[in-house]
């Protein structure tokens, strides 16, 4: 059953009401009052049954959400700072001071995996609509589009760190199933560890060879002792065991290798970074806006698809958004399209024949403009928890792209909000003491002036 929050809830006179102490010009509070919670509650109520013990009020659950994302916070580390902030526990729809934790740090798991990626494009689109609708559908005829590596929280991979885990990942199914194995190779791996860890020499190559050969042996062994005395397999291990079997036969030109035991949809990808030549983890795409650098589509891929067939599902994704047609992509050469995209003009720094230098200009000046986007991905990643993927799946890996999405926008909304209030301040004060002494005085005025 979905528990709402109350609308005008009764005074308590042993309770802190938070706007007896909160500044009411916080730009918490003002993103507080323009989100549509309303929507929101109607969105996720099909979620939720009608019996049954009452859920954590939508507004709560989503506000944490959002603050987490925001400020670049774990699970467990925004419920504790939950408590020491008034304006979070306002913008969560609190009426008074919390001395609890509202919910467990656990409940975000399964809140996420209740509403999926649909319901997190929802909240995404909340944080467009915070801007004039008639202002988006203007700029949304001409975006910028670009596509960034999201990478998960795994170890670099190699040969010697996946046999070592299949090792472990068997020796725990024995352990559960209480399996016997016929031999359990400790003194052995123990020593052929030891001679991985520092034979990795020029002179002591061939013995480091060796002791990877032998134990990706003992490995195989193992693994083939379990399937044997498990057999028939039961259904709880067969995906763990098949990519178990994965790492043990994948060889070096293989496609689709398996990077991460725990997170085998992880992709080996190549963006051309000189510092970081390869990253493993998922290709997430970006759009927004050349003038006033609101993001107004993002995506995670599944695959590693070449940039170009990313650019059409990322424009009907921004059409979709904001109900405004795409007439120009601005994008960079990665982006090259077969026959191109009907009714979108595709632009990008390449040497067209028989353009005038008009347009030409025109052309330069709009491709230099796209390397704004660098600096958005930048702030995406570093500042709202993109750098590092913690979120298991691809579900995660879209959850965590659509939610940065969406604090990016919160932000670029509360910074305008926060210099609209700034510029009211200082016009006044130009008026009052600067202005008004000189138009009241124009005498003296002028004979300083002269």
């Amino acid at each position: 059953m979905m528990k709402k929050l109350p609308v005008q809830p009764q005074l308590e006179m042993f309770k802190t009401v938070l706007t007896s102490f909160i500044h009411p010009e916080h730009e918490l509070c003002l993103l507080a009052k323009k989100i549509d919670w309303k929507s929101l509650e109607e969105e996720f109520a099909p979620l939720y049954g009608k019996v049954g013990r009452p859920s954590i009020p939508i507004r709560t659950i989503v506000g944490l959400l959002l603050l987490k994302q925001m400020y670049n916070l774990g699970d467990e580390t925004v419920v504790e700072r939950y408590l020491e902030n008034p304006y979070w526990q306002h913008f969560c729809g609190e009426v008074y001071f919390q001395y609890k934790f509202p919910f467990d740090p656990s409940d975000f798991v399964h809140f996420r995996h209740r509403i999926g990626p649909e319901g997190t494009e929802k909240i995404f689109r909340a944080s467009i609509d915070l801007f004039d609708a008639d202002m988006i559908r203007r700029e949304v005829k001409e975006v910028r589009v670009d596509t960034t590596v999201q990478e998960k929280n795994i170890t670099f991979p190699t040969d010697r760190k996946l046999i070592e885990k299949v090792i472990e990942h068997c020796k725990r199914i024995a352990k559960k199933e209480d399996i016997t194995l016929k031999r359990t190779y400790g003194r052995e791996i123990k020593k052929l560890k030891y001679q991985l860890r520092f034979a990795r020499k020029p002179k002591n190559m061939k013995r480091h060879i060796k002791a990877q050969k032998k134990l990706h042996r003992i490995a195989f062994k193992i693994y083939q002792d379990i399937v044997k005395q498990l057999s028939p397999i039961p259904k709880s291990y067969m995906q763990e065991l098949d990519v178990l079997y994965r790492v043990l036969t994948q060889q070096r030109d293989d496609t689709n290798k398996v990077y991460s035991i725990h997170e085998p949809g992880v992709l080996c990808i190549s963006k051309g970074k000189e510092h970081k030549p390869y990253e493993f983890g998922n290709k997430s795409s970006f759009a927004y806006t050349r003038k006033s650098g609101i993001i107004v589509g993002a995506m995670a891929i599944e695959g590693n698809v070449y940039d170009g067939r990313t650019l059409k599902p990322q424009l009907e994704q921004v059409e979709d958004m904001t109900d405004g047609k795409v007439k120009k992509a601005i994008v960079d050469k990665g982006y090259k399209v077969p026959g191109g995209i009907s009714g979108v003009d595709i632009i990008m720094p390449k040497v067209l024949k028989g353009e005038s230098y008009y347009l030409k200009k025109k052309r330069e000046e709009r491709c230099r403009s796209r390397a704004g986007i660098e600096g958005l991905i930048s702030h995406v990643k570093h500042d709202h928890r993109m750098i590092r993927n913690y979120l298991s799946g691809s579900a995660g890996d879209k959850n965590n792209t659509l939610l940065a999405a969406a604090v990016y926008n919160m932000k670029k909304w509360m910074r305008l909000e926060k210099q609209k209030l700034m510029d009211l301040i200082f016009g006044w004060i130009y008026q009052r003491l600067i202005l008004t002494p000189v138009i009241s005085k124009p005498t003296e005025y002028m004979k300083n002036w002269y």
